[in-house]
């Protein structure tokens, strides 16, 4: 049994008029003949709506007794015994009283929805779940019966009952909604103008957004490619921090404003793989980005301000979003920080929001690791603090406090050799070590200038003072490493973690996991190629990136993937540690380029499949459909020729007649088996060119009696590029069909409109119609509603109807028709030349020759 649909009246505030606007659609619907009852309807004790109460039927309620007093609740069970076609049912954020079938009004509706019962409710947008907090900031009250959206995101149609919050005030102070000894209360309350200019603006919103949904689905389904309205694409620059939550909802926020805003949440770590970031933390900031409907990306810069804003100008961003720096106000005497740099080179096509947070100012949480491969400065100022400073710190000693001792000399020349270690690693620390011991031989161990030493204690405390240097330099060089080590492994983790959900989430994109290969490593381009042999030449399955390579030989990285496969990276030279990673990434690479083999395969052996259940459906067809007109010619053909019988001239006119009429259905089953089979072989070759809609249609109507249709096609309408034999093919059988199944004595109705870039051919019947279960069905080859054998035909028409029009660059698709019946609309793309701009034909009534 096919569910019900539902249809919601939505309002900001009580007393809009959503009851009233619900009992007036009624009323329409039972104008038309539908079956439509009251299931549960309050009126308030206002009088209007109690009027339009009038002429409906009401299930009788279910009466409830609950702490001594009797309640009135909706009877389900007798709602789904009477089985009408519509239900009414009010109020449906409404908790029923205990001892109900459900504890809420709205577990009331799915099972009448279940049941196929179409459901019209009515709702106020503070009853709405994910508004309760909001609602009650605003007016001070917490709404306890609620409904979840999912449930109201769901209804087939949301209309909303609007009214400016000073005719909502008018009609409370007239007593239309509630009694007179309520209304100051309520006016000076609840609906203050400034509570119900919110809850308006809240209805608005969430409309507007249901509208997008609606649009992009209507986009979707009649493919429009064509940009309708800007899109904002907004970076939300992530530190890992907590504010990044922050940041993120602040840029869903943004996003929502604009139509089709996307959100793109980028961290940017280090090329040497030490971050500062927490992977708890910046793993709950991916899962919120994406459940906000966004996108997470990984990037690694040393330079953070232009790796964002490269990331941003590549993604074409409208708009970036940072928080403010959480260093303290000492620390900006390093550098303006990420922000102030990002803002002043963003340019005049990025827009950069600072956005303040509970973090800001406080300071880093974890500091910020340094290198653990130094650079050339680093290891330049180790060797000059390893050798130099030594012979430095000796003259100042020498010349300023030359008796200090020898045991504070030898601290202080220690601390030389520590300070060495920590710039430039082991060796200027050794180096260090060597130059002190010797200055403190020559310089402060008696007798002086010498390397000779009298007093074996001072032999020891050299000793001491080389074996610790050498010993400190030795932990923080291994230190150094080990953390440089450790950083390394967690980033690969990371990245390996990252595999291994794309894995397990099922994404099969190609070019988005080489794009994450060319983002993580921070190449140019990264190219999969393939071969089938050793000899044969390479051949590209996906690249990203300016100029890809071609072959692995120009990459400046290439890793194989078995014996045929390569991933080329080119932009620089990575370290060899890079590429155990690489190789994961190569390999599942590899493992998606499979799958979409795989899937190919898949799809050719469905293709082969239907090709056959084809077969097999023609081969039924010739066996039935195709024998009942050439049994009809050889019976009329036999009876001609038969010496027996003196047929008369009337007779014999009436069996040519039939031999006429079964060939012309002979011709038209043989004609739409041909169509079909150039179709499904992809032979079909349209010729388009600029076409006037009112000199096909009319040639389309001529396999159908004239008094059938009737037809609207305005004169000013603009030109089409369509193929005229196919269109005129499409058309016609359309119409064929729409006459085969419509009422006698009633008309088909085809008609035909502008809407933008494209020309709707509309045609309209008003027979038995086909539900939005089966609409999809009837467009499939061999098909007939219901299977039922009315009228003369295999099941093709429609099925080539559809074919043309798609090869024409067109769409066709079904509709129910307002009051009953079936509507075909046959969507053609108009020509650059509109109709408007030729000349006008002459009047050919009033020419004179």
């Amino acid at each position: 049994m096919a569910r019900g649909k539902l249809r919601i009246h939505l309002g900001a505030a009580p007393g809009v008029g959503k009851t009233y606007a619900m009992l007036s659609e009624a009323h329409r619907r039972i104008e038309r003949g539908t079956d439509c009852v009251v299931a549960f309807v309050e009126h308030h004790g206002r009088p209007r709506t109690e009027v339009m109460l009038h002429g409906l039927e009401q299930v009788p309620r279910r009466e409830i007794d609950h702490r001594g007093t009797t309640f009135t609740e909706m009877d389900v069970d007798a709602v789904l015994l009477r089985a009408p076609a519509v239900a009414l049912v009010d109020e449906l954020a409404h908790t029923n009283v205990p001892g109900s079938r459900n504890a809420k009004r709205w577990q009331d509706v799915e099972e009448l929805l279940a049941a196929g019962i179409d459901v019209i409710s009515t709702v106020n947008i503070q009853h709405l779940e994910s508004l309760g907090d909001v609602v009650e900031s605003i007016t001070g009250v917490r709404q306890r019966e609620t409904v979840p959206d999912e449930m109201v995101r769901r209804a087939d149609q949301i209309e909303l009952v609007d009214m400016s919050p000073q005719a909502l005030r008018r009609r409370m102070a007239h007593g239309n909604i509630y009694r007179p000894d309520k209304v100051d209360a309520a006016l000076s309350n609840y609906f203050r103008p400034g509570n119900l200019t919110a809850l308006r603006e809240l209805a608005l919103l969430w409309v507007a957004d249901r509208v997008d949904e609606y649009l992009t689905e209507y986009r979707s389904e009649h493919r429009v490619s064509r940009i309708w309205g800007s899109r904002e694409r907004i970076v939300v620059g992530l530190t890992g921090g907590p504010e990044g939550r922050t940041l993120i909802r602040r840029a869903a926020r943004l996003a929502e404003k604009g139509a089709g805003g996307e959100v793109m949440a980028v961290y940017i770590s280090r090329s040497d793989g030490l971050t500062a970031a927490s992977p708890k933390e910046l793993a709950l900031q991916r899962t919120l980005v994406e459940d906000l409907g966004g996108t997470f990306h990984h990037v690694v810069g040393d330079d953070i301000p232009a790796a964002l804003l490269d990331f941003a100008r590549g993604a074409n961003a409208t708009q970036i979003v940072l928080g403010v720096s959480r260093r303290r106000s000492w620390q900006y005497v390093f550098g303006p920080g990420v922000g102030a740099t990002v803002a002043r080179d963003s340019g005049p096509d990025l827009d950069v929001h600072l956005i303040t947070h509970q973090e800001a100012g406080k300071g880093r949480g974890l500091p910020v690791a340094r290198g653990a491969r130094l650079g050339r400065s680093r290891v330049v100022a180790g060797w000059l603090v390893g050798v130099l400073g030594p012979v430095l710190f000796t003259w100042l000693l020498t010349a300023a406090v030359p008796n200090l001792g020898l045991a504070n000399d030898m601290l202080l020349l220690l601390s030389l050799t520590v300070a060495a270690a920590l710039l430039g690693g082991l060796l200027p620390a050794l180096a260090s070590a060597v130059a002190g011991s010797l200055l403190l031989n020559w310089y402060f161990t008696p007798p002086t200038h010498t390397l000779t030493i009298a007093d074996p204690k001072n032999i020891v405390g050299i000793a001491v003072f080389v074996g610790v240097a050498v010993a400190v330099a030795s932990v923080v060089d291994v230190a150094a490493r080990r953390t440089h080590q450790a950083a390394r492994l967690r980033a690969e983790s990371e990245i390996l973690s990252f595999l291994a959900g794309h894995v397990l989430r099922g994404e099969t994109s190609l070019d988005a996991l080489l794009e994450r290969v060319r983002e993580t490593f921070a190449m140019e381009s990264v190219a999969l190629l393939e071969r089938e042999s050793d000899v044969a030449p390479w051949t590209c399955a996906g690249s990203v990136g300016p100029r890809p390579c071609v072959v692995p030989d120009e990459a400046d990285v290439d890793v194989p993937v078995g014996d045929h496969m390569a991933l080329a990276l080119s932009g620089r030279v990575l370290p060899a540690e890079d590429r155990r990673v690489l190789a994961a990434f190569a390999a599942q690479a590899a493992v998606v380029v499979d799958r979409r083999r795989l899937q190919h395969e898949a799809d050719q052996a469905k293709e082969l499949a239907e090709g056959n259940r084809i077969r097999t459906a023609l081969l039924a067809a010739v066996s039935h459909d195709l024998r009942t007109p050439l049994a009809g010619i050889k019976a009329a053909v036999t009876s001609l020729r038969s010496d027996d019988v003196e047929w008369s001239e009337e007779d014999r006119a009436e069996l040519l007649a039939a031999i006429e009429d079964g060939a012309d259905r002979l011709d038209h089953l043989v004609g739409n088996l041909l169509d079909m089979s150039r179709l499904q072989t992809g032979t079909v070759t349209p010729l388009i060119r600029e076409t006037d809609l009112d000199e096909v249609i009319p040639m389309a109507l001529g396999g159908v009696p004239e008094d059938s249709v009737d037809l609207d096609v305005p004169e000013t309408l603009p030109m089409v590029d369509v193929d005229r034999g196919l269109l005129e093919r499409s058309v016609a059988n359309v119409v064929e069909n729409a006459v085969k199944y419509s009422p006698p004595g009633e008309r088909v109705l085809v008609s035909a409109s502008a809407l933008a870039d494209r020309v709707e051919i509309r045609v309209v019947d008003r027979g038995p119609g086909v539900p939005d279960e089966a609409k999809s069905r009837i467009f499939e080859p061999f098909q007939r509603y219901g299977d039922a054998p009315r009228g003369n035909g295999v099941g093709l028409g429609l099925a080539v109807a559809r074919g043309f029009g798609e090869a024409i660059g067109g769409s066709l698709h079904a509709e129910d028709t307002p009051g009953g019946g079936l509507t075909m609309v046959l969507t053609v793309r108009t020509a650059s030349q509109r109709r408007g701009e030729r000349p006008e034909r002459p009047d050919l009534s009033t020419a004179t020759t």
